[in-house]
């Protein structure tokens, strides 16, 4: 019963986590400041890294694992340095 479990709630993540993406996306895209697009490519970076490890948790792959510490690398630098572009006007001085 705690397999069946466990695999329903890793699906029933997998589908939420799947429309926050989506949620994200629209707000990354439509959002009326280019902060707001930052915020929601953030939301959706980690969003995404969420979902890789909810899928190697439900494949018992550690490929999953590695793709999702990638992602969560790039996120971060990448929304570190568009804050610093939309504060300075540059981001290397």
């Amino acid at each position: 019963m705690s397999a069946a479990l466990l695999d329903w709630s890793i699906f029933i993540a997998q589908i939420m986590l799947g429309l926050a993406m989506a949620c994200a996306a629209l707000h990354a895209l439509r959002g009326p400041r280019a902060q707001d697009r930052v915020l929601g490519l953030d939301t959706l970076y980690a969003n995404a890294t969420i979902l890789l490890l909810t899928f190697g948790i439900r494949t018992g792959s550690t490929l999953y694992f590695e793709s999702a510490l990638v992602i969560a690398l790039l996120g971060f630098v990448a929304t570190a340095a568009l804050a610093k572009f939309l504060m300075r006007g540059e981001v290397i001085e």
